[in-house]
């Protein structure tokens, strides 16, 4: 029997109209989109390049003259912060042969240099030196117009420390985007801060992006996967969360258990009372994870790599400066093993669940109405999006 899943079959349209059905009816998506080649090249365009995609870090870039290569979905760009202090996005290749420009993070002194042919751009893109490009010791010609050789620009954001890419171009601005999500957090509109030494770490995980997305929306999860977290933020104790790009959940009964509980991190300013107890947890889609608390918050950047291959990236940040102190150190340290051990406990059934994506007797499978509708909101924008 050919157990593959050919392409034809995994988006046939019938299966994505089943995924856009009501939450009661609905199956999941079909599995040619959590292991197929071809799938993944097409929602590379259309999930992630026409939309707002998470690509790295702003902090990993803080100063002037910093450059940063990032490989997204297998295209080659570099993050790169000007002179005057904005954070660029470039294709990072030379307008001359297509040459890498930066193989590795650094800063750079003076203007971006080819280690090719020695083309050399300012900070903010132009092409400003073509040494030998009319002959031995003639740096000009009239068919190179340095003005229209500039590098590539793609089209970004900076929004809670992430970088988002709109590689197309064509997507609405990314405040219309994110409308609903930055309203909802507008509490959290302040500072916040991020460690040098520590509250960063990555997962290499053998499953599909979707799923690390699907998994992280839901709370049913919790009594089985999370018996720890359960056992204080139980169940009954989280609500849903849903928007046409968003989805995820939230708990009432946030209260942190670090330390003796002699120390506490300080809080952000001026939050309503709700934050006393509240956290959210949510996924705005394609690729960014986001957990938001009264003391800290933290992004998880999802990096496909390939079908069956997610790097999960996790920058844990503070709500104060006087939380990075070298008192705060043990507390940090003890708070991001913590979410550690949350986000590894997932490993096992994101993982079992992508093997079991190769069985082609599943459906996609049912959910249930009561505790399903945040992953079955993200089913319908990945379908409705393949689909148009």
């Amino acid at each position: 029997m050919d157990m593959e899943v050919r392409p034809a079959e995994a988006a046939r349209v019938t299966d994505l109209e089943r995924v856009l059905a009501d939450v009661t009816e609905a199956r999941g998506l079909p599995n040619g989109f959590y292991v197929d080649e071809e799938v993944h090249g097409a929602e590379r365009r259309i999930l992630f390049h026409d939309t707002w995609g998470g690509l790295d870090f702003a902090s990993e870039v803080p100063m002037p003259g910093d450059a940063k290569p990032v490989d997204y979905l297998g295209m080659p760009l570099l993050m790169l912060r000007d002179r005057s202090g904005k954070l660029r996005v470039f294709h990072n290749i030379c307008r001359h042969r297509g040459m890498i420009l930066v193989d590795e993070p650094r800063r750079i002194a003076g203007a971006l240099r080819c280690p090719y042919h020695s083309w050399c751009y300012s900070l903010d893109g132009r092409l400003v030196s073509t040494p030998h490009v009319g002959g031995p010791g003639q740096n000009l010609h009239e068919g190179i117009r340095r003005e229209e050789l500039g590098l590539v620009e793609v089209r970004s954001h900076v929004w809670r420390d992430v970088v988002w890419v709109n590689v197309s171009g064509d997507a609405p601005a990314f405040e219309e985007h994110a409308a609903t999500l930055m309203e909802r957090w507008k509490e959290f509109d302040q500072p916040d801060w991020r460690p040098e030494n520590d509250s960063r770490f990555v997962l290499d995980v053998a499953c599909n992006w979707k799923l690390a997305v699907e998994n992280y929306c839901e709370s049913y999860h919790l009594p089985w996967v999370h018996p720890g977290l359960n056992a204080y933020s139980r169940l009954e104790d989280h609500y849903h969360i849903m928007d046409e790009h968003f989805s995820g959940q939230g708990t009432r009964v946030y209260n942190p258990r670090l330390g003796d509980g002699t120390l506490r991190f300080d809080n952000f300013v001026g939050l309503s009372a709700k934050w006393d107890t509240a956290a959210e947890y949510i996924a705005l889609y394609p690729n960014v994870l986001f957990g938001v608390h009264r003391d800290h918050v933290y992004a998880i950047l999802l990096c496909p790599k390939g079908p069956a291959r997610t790097l999960e990236r996790v920058s844990i940040r503070y709500a104060q400066e006087a939380s990075l102190g070298s008192e705060f150190e043990a507390l940090r340290r003890e708070n991001e093993k913590t979410w550690r051990l949350i986000f590894e406990e997932d490993i096992g059934v994101v993982e079992g669940m992508q093997r079991g994506r190769h069985a082609p007797g599943f459906d996609g499978g049912k959910f249930s109405p009561v505790m399903d509708p945040p992953t079955h909101v993200f089913h319908q924008w990945v379908a409705g999006r393949m689909m148009a």
